[in-house]
């Protein structure tokens, strides 16, 4: 369970098509010329999550930026990577035309 999510605005990516403020107008003001500003510090709680991830990716230029999500204070992250992977199996030889030449 998250506390929000904190997400960013970048200025200079703005276009000014104000979907944005359409979405989610607690989040973002437009100025005189419908550029868009963040309201706020950019701290979302849960409960207008859906609203601020609807401006994020209806936004045309991608000027607004998820940061991640707030945890509670003393929650811990999931643990991710401890499970074992099975290894990559290794490229064929000179027969596979897919390798030609290119190191990983």
């Amino acid at each position: 369970m998250s506390d929000g999510l904190k997400i960013r605005l970048d200025r200079t990516l703005c276009d000014g098509f104000g979907i944005c403020a359409k979405h989610a107008p607690q989040y973002f003001s437009l100025d005189d010329w419908g550029y868009a500003s963040l309201i706020g510090d950019g701290t979302v709680p849960e409960e207008d999550r859906d609203a601020v991830m609807r401006a994020l990716l209806d936004c045309p230029v991608h000027a607004i930026i998820y940061m991640g999500e707030h945890r509670p204070a003393g929650a811990t992250a999931p643990q991710h990577g401890t499970e074992q992977m099975p290894p990559e199996p290794e490229p064929k030889g000179e027969d596979n035309e897919a390798i030609s030449g290119f190191v990983r």
